[in-house]
Formats: structure tokens, sequence, C-alpha cells
């Protein structure tokens, strides 16, 4: 297993599902719908991943228990956010607020002499 910690936003058609084919480990999907992460949920069973876990989380009003992901995947919510009429300038900035709280920190090397 490759361990690495990935999150992916609004995962109906999952790249997931692929990596878990690949042997990643340590992988999360989130939707705000929990239709949305049913039916997915219902495509993992189906193809026997059992190291995807999925949660129904609003990526713009984030849980505190997502945190530490080295990558996360987005292939629509930015663009979902940012054509959005309806305040889509603080909904970005709290996209960029909620991406910095759910990615790990990379750890800085002390130099020495």
């Amino acid at each position: 297993m490759l361990q690495c910690l990935i999150l992916e936003l609004e995962m109906v058609f999952s790249w997931l599902n692929l990596l878990a084919k690949f042997g990643f480990s340590n992988i999360t999907g989130i939707d705000y719908s929990p239709s949305a992460i049913q039916l997915s949920g219902n495509i993992i069973e189906k193809e026997g991943l059992s190291n995807i876990n999925l949660k129904v989380e609003d990526f713009l009003n984030i849980s505190t228990k997502l945190s530490g992901f080295h990558i996360c995947i987005d292939k629509g919510t930015f663009d979902a956010i940012s054509l959005n009429p309806d305040n889509a300038v603080e909904k970005r900035k709290q996209y960029v607020k909620s991406l910095s709280s759910v990615l790990r920190v990379k750890a800085q090397r002390n130099n020495i002499g």
C-alpha cells in the first residue's frame, strides 16, 4: 500500500476508486450531498474497495476533523463556487481557507552550521 493521505471533493465520479485500485490507502472522499455519498458508497462496495472513507462535508464549512492530507483532488468544486453569482468572491476566499486547513503543513528544516 502506498501511504498518502488523499482527499477528494464532490466525488460521485471518483478518482479515488482508481487510486485505491493502484494501491493507495488513507483515502477520503467528501461531498455535501448525503445521496452522493450513498451512491459513491454503493460503487465502492460493488468494486470491493475497503480503503476509501466517505464523509458528508461542506467544504466551505469544513469540520476540524479533516486535516493532514498530502493531496486534495478537486474536479469542479472551485469552478462551481467561482461561477455561482451568490457572493463568489467570499466563497473563493473560504475555499482557500478550507483548503489550507485540510492540507498537511510541510515541516521546515533547521539549518545548523
